[in-house]
């Protein structure tokens, strides 16, 4: 029993050094596994497989959403299971501040919001997850790129020739339709949740507004 206890504090405390790192944090976010323990994490930004090539969260960091969304993800996980497949996901909360890293680091507008312009990213707002598949075995299975591709094999319609990656990114996209996600036009593997704008604070979606701003989410 005391290593579990020593186990939940552990997590606990990465959580809480994530959360500490942005003023959107005052939401009661929920790790996603603790909603389905099914579902696969492996967040690229704590460790150095992603575009960066370093860990931008504490190791072993889990993955934090608002309650509605991680509750919202395993009816996806329960549709992929028919089809001997299942979510793994990349990314979910991101604080600000590692959301400027990103931003620094790329200035890329197509694919990484900035965040001093409207609500910056919705990841940051615990309202959006990366997501990709594995398959019963929690193994990758063949899609279209890998996580931050920043090239058109990124797009959320596939143009290549293979129907296996085909068949793969709309089994995905379908199931987290099915969840109440959107996608993204310039990320297959990014998803925000349906209803976003009413899971930020009233000022922000007001200043959203004035700016005219449609935000899709990413990075």
């Amino acid at each position: 029993m005391r290593h579990f206890d020593l186990f939940v504090s552990i997590i606990g405390g990465m959580a809480a050094a994530l959360l500490s790192m942005d003023a959107n944090a005052s939401e009661p976010f929920v790790d996603v596994r603790s909603v389905d323990p099914t579902i696969t994490v492996e967040l690229r930004y704590a460790g150095r497989n992603n575009f960066l090539g370093y860990s931008l969260y504490p190791l072993g960091t889990p993955a934090l959403a608002r309650p509605e969304v991680a509750s919202a993800l395993p009816v996806a996980q329960a549709f992929l299971r028919r089809y001997q497949c299942g979510i793994k996901i990349w990314d979910a909360y991101r604080p600000a501040a590692v959301q400027v890293k990103l931003w620094q680091a790329s200035h890329n507008s197509d694919y990484v919001a900035n965040p001093e312009i409207g609500v910056g990213s919705l990841h940051s707002w615990g309202i959006a997850v990366d997501a990709t598949l594995v398959d019963s075995w929690n193994r990758p299975v063949r899609m279209p790129s890998d996580f931050d591709d920043f090239t058109p094999a990124a797009m959320w319609r596939y143009m290549g020739s293979s129907d296996e990656i085909r068949a793969h990114v709309r089994l995905l996209q379908y199931a987290m339709h099915k969840a109440g996600f959107w996608g993204l036009r310039t990320e297959w593997w990014h998803f925000t949740i349906a209803d976003w704008q009413k899971y930020l604070p009233q000022e922000v979606r007001r200043s959203a507004q004035v700016c005219g701003t449609h935000w899709e989410g990413k990075l």
